[in-house]
């Protein structure tokens, strides 16, 4: 299960989860913006913080499928990145957004949460805002792709992500 940092509170840990579940629900229902805004921070100084929170919430949970989906590694499961017109491209030629959240997710796959973390802080130092709004949604996109798939396999999904993608 995707973590929250232990400082977080249960409350707070909920009250991410609950923007993240809606956030996965207007993912579901295709709307990429409705997606944005329900993941806007309550106040904009807590944008960073909070969009970091939410950011690693996510990839732990797409790590965690992964893991199911590969069977503990014995059937690998393969990441595939396309550019703009759907051709499958190298990590290097991708959007900076789409690379960074390649390289998140594949740190958390191989268990080094500092790596995953780093990326995510680059990414908060650096990326434009429009490039932020690309890495959430691209680590959305792969929450409910990948919960799909576990989902159609029979195999585990976290509760609240299966609450979420629930008809």
């Amino acid at each position: 299960m995707g973590t929250v940092h232990p400082e977080r509170s249960e409350d707070e840990r909920s009250r991410l989860v609950g923007k993240a579940q809606r956030a996965l629900v207007a993912m579901r229902l295709g709307d990429d913006a409705e997606a944005i805004d329900e993941l806007a921070p309550a106040t904009p100084d807590q944008r960073q913080t909070e969009t970091r929170q939410l950011m690693l919430l996510l990839f732990a949970e797409c790590s965690a499928m992964v893991g199911t989906l590969g069977d503990g590694g014995s059937a690998p499961v393969k990441v595939q990145v396309f550019d703009a017109e759907g051709e499958e491209v190298s990590i290097d030629q991708a959007d900076p957004p789409v690379r960074t959240a390649v390289r998140t997710l594949l740190a958390e796959v191989h268990g080094n949460t500092e790596a995953a973390e780093e990326q995510v802080e680059i990414a908060l130092a650096s990326a434009e805002p429009d490039e932020m709004d690309s890495l959430v949604l691209q680590a959305l996109r792969w929450t409910v792709r990948l919960s799909a798939e576990c989902v159609e396999r029979g195999l585990p999904v976290t509760d609240w992500i299966a609450e979420a993608m629930a008809d």
